[in-house]
């Protein structure tokens, strides 16, 4: 198991550090190394290891690589790699740690065994050891690139070195079974409405209010308008608000949170958190949006929540948008022209939500990005210094001051606790990120499985390993496998020659069955009459023989008869079929199994195959007939002279 990730819960602690990270520390010099992602400060501070001049030398590569790159998530992993390390080191060697630096030829045995040491407390599939351990091998490779910074040559050699460590299983995550994702954009689209339908009745009653001086501070409407038109502050309604037990049943009502009680404890707070919810969009607010968008445009969360005003470009009947990938640094201009979405993916599931229901242009990203310019406007007006998103929202701190500002879906109402209050079941894991694998799933299958076409917002490679693994495209995949197996078996069934057995007697005086199975009238009659009988079947057209040319009399019969799909074997047939089963046997005899396989093997196949089908009385009989000499095998005299050949 990882160790759970540090949590800054002190405020004092939390100042220090981000006193540190405004005033860094040199290289060399002493005091934490601290560097800001985004809901986070992670630190490495040198004084808390023996080891300091190694966590100190390794620290200022981690801090200058991060400003360099931008990194963000992965600056944990280089984070957790020197804690490791550090702890490793203080452990094995005690008190000697303190001289150890990368100059020391002694450290390369202790980094040798800090890897091989990392699985043991992960499990046995983890990714953690190898992406550690090539994260402390990358900052060791970039301090040897310059060529002031002393590296012992050993440690170089490692670094660069091949990895000792397997890179483990990624398990990938699945799509959203389609069910799931109906509910999804349906859930969204109600929000959404329900989120305009509150904002615009919040700021219809605040415009029916006046100032709580001149109205009442117990008022909703005055409170409203007094936010609305900056005339309060929420402070002003926490000092000049009576105790929650002397409000008016309406407002104990309006204050409580759905489905929870007024706290007297926290009663301030709760009202003006739902006062500022009537006026601006909260963090649930916007779930709905990036779902729609991600819908919409089949991009990832933080490209369709990376675009502000200026990247947004309305057409006659869709929308150009310009995304930033923030891990690739890729920019990109897109249109996204407007769709219109199914019945079944519309289809309202009761009365009450039909009108909402016909308002709902599924895949109609320029609908979704007007309705979101439209739902925070106010908000992008109280925050003029984001101008790199569309998603932004007012709230309330626990202080009373009112935070206008960028959303952060990681808050404490996350997509999970959006699932829930929309009441969504989701089955697997509750992530985001599986919507973008549903949308690219529909683009695969909609392109037919081109791979070129599906990936066309990233490489085929990445397709290939992340979204070619979902359980849609796994079973499409299958069934396209099968089919196409079925449909060779199928084709190299038809390839090999075989005879039309007719194994009811009864059936076989019965020109009628012939018919029925594809035989012309005239060919039904000739077999019935005998007059194409080639000796151990009959031939419905001995002229079209696949042994000769076209027109000319077969020339093979009746020796590969049993090989020819122009033959039918009637019952009448088995007496002549028993005695070239004689035949065949005593070519087994003076034949080599090859030879004999090569010539006969498929005419002995499908001999074997019609005497099964025969009953015993059916076979006694035929032996009668031909022990009365009534039944006779004409074969060409090459057949019995092959032997001597």
């Amino acid at each position: 198991m990882s160790k759970p990730r540090r949590k800054y819960r002190s405020k004092q602690e939390r100042e220090r550090l981000l006193m540190a990270l405004a005033n860094p520390v040199p290289p060399g010099g002493i005091g934490p190394r601290v560097i800001s992602i985004p809901r986070e400060l992670l630190a490495v501070d040198p004084s808390g290891f023996r080891c300091t001049r190694l966590a100190m030398q390794l620290a200022d590569e981690w801090v200058e690589y991060v400003a360099a790159t931008a990194i963000t998530s992965h600056a944990r992993t280089y984070h957790m790699a020197i804690n490791r390390l550090c702890e490793y080191v203080d452990k094995k060697l005690g008190p000697e740690a303190e001289a150890v630096g990368l100059a020391d030829q002694g450290l390369f045995d202790l980094l040798i065994g800090w890897e091989l040491s990392l699985p043991e407390t992960y499990a046995p599939s983890s990714t953690y050891p190898a992406v550690m351990a090539a994260g402390l091998r990358l900052l060791v490779v970039r301090r040897d690139d310059h060529s002031d910074r002393d590296v012992a040559p050993d440690l170089a050699r490692w670094a660069r070195g091949p990895a000792l460590l397997a890179g483990g299983e990624k398990t990938e995550r699945d799509e959203f079974t389609r069910p799931e994702k109906r509910a999804l954009i349906r859930a969204a689209w109600q929000s959404v409405h329900a989120t305009r339908k509150r904002l615009d009745e919040g700021w219809a009653l605040a415009e029916q209010g006046q100032h709580p001086n001149a109205g009442s501070w117990t008022s909703i409407a005055d409170l409203l308008c007094g936010l609305a038109h900056e005339q309060i502050t929420p402070d002003d309604i926490r000092r000049h608000i009576p105790p929650s037990r002397e409000w008016p049943p309406e407002l104990q009502a309006f204050a409580a949170a759905p489905g929870r009680a007024l706290v007297p404890q926290s009663a301030r707070q709760q009202l003006v958190r739902q006062l500022f919810a009537r006026l601006y969009p909260h963090t649930m607010d916007l779930h709905a949006f990036r779902v729609l968008l991600m819908d919409a445009t089949g991009y990832t969360s933080e490209e369709v929540t990376g675009f502000g005003e200026k990247q947004v470009e309305f057409l006659p009947k869709g929308v150009r948008l310009t995304l930033l990938k923030n891990r690739a640094r890729l920019l990109r201009h897109r249109a996204f022209r407007d769709q219109p979405a199914s019945a079944d993916e519309l289809e309202p599931q009761s009365a009450s939500d039909h009108q909402i229901t016909m308002d709902w242009p599924r895949r109609e990203a320029s609908a979704v990005v007007r309705q979101l310019l439209e739902t925070t406007a106010r908000v992008r007006a109280k925050a003029p210094h984001v101008t790199d998103t569309l998603f932004v929202t007012g709230a309330v701190s626990p202080s009373f001051t009112p935070e206008f500002g960028k959303w952060d879906p990681q808050s404490r109402r996350t997509f999970a606790h959006w699932l829930d209050a929309m009441g969504i079941e989701i089955k697997g894991d509750r992530n985001i990120g599986r919507l973008r694998k549903s949308v690219k799933v529909e683009k695969a299958i909609v392109t037919e499985g081109r791979i070129s076409d599906a990936a066309d917002d990233h490489t085929e490679e990445a397709f290939a390993g992340h979204y070619a693994q979902g359980t849609t495209l796994r079973i499409l995949s299958g069934r396209t496998i099968t089919t196409a197996q079925q449909h060779w078996f199928d084709k190299a069934l038809d390839c090999v020659d075989g005879p039309t057995v007719v194994p009811d007697v009864s059936a076989a005086v019965d020109s009628d069955l012939l018919k029925d199975t594809g035989l012309s009238a005239e060919e039904a009659e000739a077999i019935m009459s005998g007059q194409l009988d080639m000796g151990v079947s009959h031939c419905k057209n001995p002229y079209q023989g696949p042994y000769s040319r076209p027109g000319e009399l077969c020339a093979v019969a009746p020796l590969r008869c049993l090989e020819c799909r122009n033959a039918w074997i009637l019952p009448s047939n088995l007496p002549q079929l028993l005695l070239f089963q004689r035949h065949l046997e005593r070519l087994r005899t003076v034949l080599a199994p090859p030879v004999f396989a090569r010539l006969w093997g498929q005419s002995w196949v499908n001999l074997r195959a019609v005497l099964k089908d025969r009953t015993p009385e059916d076979i006694a009989l035929a032996l009668k007939h031909i022990e009365a000499g009534q039944a006779v095998l004409d074969l060409p005299l090459a057949a019995n002279t092959e032997f001597d050949a």
